[in-house]
């Protein structure tokens, strides 16, 4: 099974969060764990599994504006955060929308802040939207992983990150063989 990790980080904790579930996920098979900055659409091709992900902001997905205001404020002399190395270039909104269809199982996640959703917002659930809209065949509820107000990640957050990934993984496996025709998984018996 070849999995591919998109995404989107800031600051450092959703490429945190990805590398995790690469980690995870190579006893399941290749793992391409790949920034949306170079993520080329070639990059999917041959993928069983897709699993895309990045930052909340303004309640949804970033937008070039509010990444933006996130570049600016990591400029600013009392800044505790840095910016990923990444970040630079185009986000997971516009890269989406630059993809064709293709009927790759698929999954979403996020990072966000503590509280309630209806108050921070789930980037995961637009990035959900639009892997369906371009053909994908999302194959679990889109998901949120917490980070601290500095926005760095528990050890908690990226094991619970890891869990959810092998399980989105054994999820499309276990799909991918309850699709296959009958014939193809078992042999029929000789009709009389």
């Amino acid at each position: 099974m070849r999995t591919v990790i998109v995404y989107e980080s800031m600051y450092g904790a959703t490429r945190a969060l990805a590398e995790r579930m690469g980690e995870a996920l190579t006893q399941r098979g290749g793992v391409d764990v790949v920034p949306v900055s170079a993520a080329s659409r070639e990059c999917l091709d041959g993928a069983d599994l897709v699993l895309v992900g990045g930052p909340t902001h303004l309640h949804g997905m970033t937008t070039s504006r509010s990444r933006h205001a996130a570049i600016e404020a990591a400029a600013k002399p009392d800044a505790t955060v840095e910016v990923d190395p990444d970040a630079e270039g185009q986000g997971l909104r516009d890269w989406l929308s630059g993809l064709d269809g293709r009927a790759t199982s698929a999954a979403a996640f996020d990072t966000r802040m503590h509280g309630p959703a209806v108050l921070t917002g789930r980037a995961s659930r637009g990035i959900d939207k639009r892997l369906r809209k371009h053909g994908f065949a999302t194959v679990a509820d889109p998901e949120s992983f917490l980070v601290e107000k500095d926005g760095s990640l528990t050890e908690a957050e990226a094991d619970r990150a890891a869990a959810w990934a092998v399980s989105v993984a054994r999820t499309t496996t276990t799909t991918a063989r309850s699709e296959q025709p009958a014939d193809s998984r078992t042999t029929a018996a000789p009709s009389e």
